[in-house]
């Protein structure tokens, strides 16, 4: 196995006991804020892509900006169509237990594994939150412009890729997850932009609300500007900002420690006064 002092290397383990299709990971490099010994907090990341593909930028990118806040970071390549639904959740589920089970040999707080996920990643991600299975639910949630509703505001292709043509009523509200909220529920940090055409915003406005419902703690920021499937928007005003206020919000969790956020954010995030 590669050094876990590694930095920016992308660990493609394969054939471990147990491993799951399509999940690597990116050890918390040397430079994070990982202790030296002892377990430490764990991300899976889910990359958007309409659940037809997996977008590059929103996987291995992703992965090094947490690895370098001393996180370890795991990346899964989901089914996507023609698979429908449960394989997608049935597949972050079983990544979600792998973290859990140390059989990657890192050393992995199995009480702090968390999800972030971009528009269907985001969706994804947030399905998670809403099972109520200890082994596979994150312990908390960060979800960027994420598809959540299968009833309002809608992302056609989604539904056609997970869902298949005409899928009934029920099955739209199935997996529209701020139907299925609970106090259970991960807390979560969200953001979108207000003037995304192909996600609405109200995807995050309504989770937000039903996490709040709930009495869940959200943390929401919608920037005024920019185009879906931004990624870690480097160099995009306002939206920039977001690996920043992100980081920050792990530092009040105490998943990081807070001397490493600038650092860290001022490599991976550009300009960050947005």
């Amino acid at each position: 196995m590669a050094s876990q002092s590694a930095q920016e290397e992308t660990v493609l383990e394969e054939n471990l006991p147990g491993q799951p299709a399509g999940l690597t990971f990116h050890p918390a490099t040397a430079s994070g804020t990982a202790p030296a010994s002892g377990t430490v907090p764990a991300f899976l990341v889910l990359p958007g892509g309409g659940y037809g593909r997996q977008a590059p930028h929103e996987a291995e990118p992703v992965a090094e900006w947490l690895s370098s806040l001393g996180l370890h970071a795991f990346v899964l390549r989901y089914s996507v169509a023609p698979n429908r639904h449960p394989a997608p959740l049935s597949d972050a589920q079983a990544a979600m237990a792998w973290i859990r089970s140390g059989r990657h040999g890192l050393q992995v707080d199995a009480s702090r594994v968390g999800v972030l996920g971009f528009s269907a990643g985001g969706h994804l991600a947030a399905s998670l939150g809403t099972t109520d299975s200890p082994l596979t639910a994150p312990d908390l949630s960060v979800l960027c412009y994420p598809v959540i509703s299968f009833t309002d505001h809608a992302h056609q292709g989604c539904v056609d890729n997970l869902l298949g043509p005409s899928p009934s009523d029920d099955d739209l509200r199935s997996v529209s997850v701020e139907q299925h909220v609970t106090a259970q529920t991960p807390p979560a940090f969200l953001w979108h932009t207000f003037d995304d055409q192909a996600v609405s915003v109200e995807h995050s406005i309504r989770f937000a609300a039903s996490l709040r419902s709930a009495g869940v703690p959200v943390e929401l920021h919608i920037f005024p500007h920019g185009r879906h499937g931004l990624g870690l928007a480097s160099g995009v005003p306002g939206a920039s900002a977001w690996p920043r206020l992100c980081e920050s919000w792990l530092e009040q969790r105490g998943w990081i420690h807070p001397m490493a956020a600038p650092t860290a954010s001022s490599r991976f995030g550009g300009n960050l006064k947005g």
